[in-house]
Order: C-alpha cells, then structure tokens, then sequence
C-alpha cells in the first residue's frame, strides 16, 4: 500500500523543515510514503529552505504565484501516485506522529476514507477559538444530514481518501472549501468511512493561522452544491 501524505505551505518557514524531518521520523510499518511538498508562491524562506533540503520529500512542487491552498493541493495532487491520498498541514498544528494510526485503519479495514478527529476524545487539545468550533460544529452537522453519515469533525486537516474516487481535474475550488468538495465526492463514490482520535494544537493569528470564520459560507455551499447539483 502506498500513501501519498501531500504537504501545501505557503509562508510556512519557522515550521517546514521541522515538520518534514517529523514526517520522515515516523514509522510508517508496511505502508510506503510518498511525500509531495507544494510551495504555494511563498514570500518568505520557504521555497528556499525547502531546496535546500531535498532529501526531506519525494516531489517538490514550486508554485510562481499564490493559488490559495485549494489550488495549491490541485497541483500536488496531479504528482500523487498513492493508493491513499492523506493532507498535511505545514505549520504544526497537527502532530504527525498521530498518522500511525491513519495508517493502522488502513491496513486493518482498507476504507474509503479515514478521519481525523479532534473531538472524540484526543489526548491534548490546545483550547483555541470557540466561534471556529462552533462553525466546525455547524459544517459537520450539515454534511452528516446531507449525507446520513455520523462524522465528528469534517475540518480536520487529517483527510485520508482512496485517491480513486476523487479525480483532481474535476475539483474547482481554490479555497479552503475544496477539502469539503473533496469529502463530498469520496463520500458519495465510496461505502466505508473510519475515524481515529487526534490531538491538535492550534495556532492563534498571530502565530499565523490563515482560516477565518467567514470562510464558513463557501463551505456551505460546496457541501449544498455537491449534493444536490452535480
């Protein structure tokens, strides 16, 4: 079995080179990574330090302007050849050592898509912004109504998908709602859905988290559009 773990960054400096050493660290039993690294137009020391370091990913992809992490993930997932595909932020807020046990329900069920969770009983959870919980809450429970599933947390950066059942030359959103275009169609091809506890540990704005709770309204209506118009 082969996972593509697939890393977008944008501006991401303080954390790339870290995060990539940790992703090479982890032991990954009888799956083989591929890991494809996608400077999404990077103003800072990211494109850099990331040439530097070619022995840290399998594929490269250097972007000359910002896509936004939609686009940025549609450019990655053209070099993806895993039988899986899992997402990675590049900033730390999800710990990779957490992946094993993606990896675990990969080997044991074989599903079509495996989650991530923040809220089935993590170990740690640094307590972060309620309205961006709340809104999280809001997004889960409308797509579990559209789609009679019982997910926990459908904004998770730990999406892990059969790579099959989404073709990336169909996705159309650049933004942040491309992860709930994703789901929707993994979910509507496919049949067995897991999710695994994770911990997580949010960075505030200043640090430099980019999401905001306007971006909310896009994902509504992908998750709307998907279900009923397409």
């Amino acid at each position: 079995m082969i996972l593509s773990l697939l890393v977008p960054a944008y501006n991401e400096e303080s954390t790339i080179i870290e995060l990539l050493e940790t992703l090479n660290s982890i032991p990954s039993h009888e799956v083989e990574v591929q890991i494809v690294v996608i400077d999404d137009g990077s103003t800072d020391q990211t494109k850099k330090l990331l040439e530097s370091r070619e022995d840290l990913y399998n594929k490269f992809i250097p972007l000359e302007k910002n896509l936004g992490k939609g686009g940025a993930v549609r450019e990655g997932l053209k070099h993806c050849n895993g039988d899986y595909v899992l997402f990675q932020d590049a900033d730390l807020e999800y710990d990779p050592h957490e992946i094993p046990k993606l990896m675990d329900v990969l080997l044991k069920f074989k599903p079509d898509v495996v989650y991530g969770s923040r809220f089935i009983a993590p170990q740690v959870t640094r307590v972060a912004y309620f309205y961006n919980k709340i809104g999280n809450h809001l997004i889960t429970l409308f797509f579990n109504i559209l789609y009679n599933t019982t997910f926990t947390d459908i904004y998770s950066c730990y999406l892990c998908y059969n790579r099959s059942l989404v073709n990336p030359s169909n996705l159309v959103e650049d933004g942040w709602s491309q992860q709930a275009e994703i789901l929707c169609k993994a979910v509507k091809k496919g049949k067995s859905f897991y999710e695994v506890p994770i911990s997580y540990y949010g960075r505030s704005y200043e640090e430099g988290k980019k999401i905001r709770p306007y971006h909310i309204i896009g994902v509504f209506l992908r998750i709307f559009k998907e279900r009923f118009l397409i």
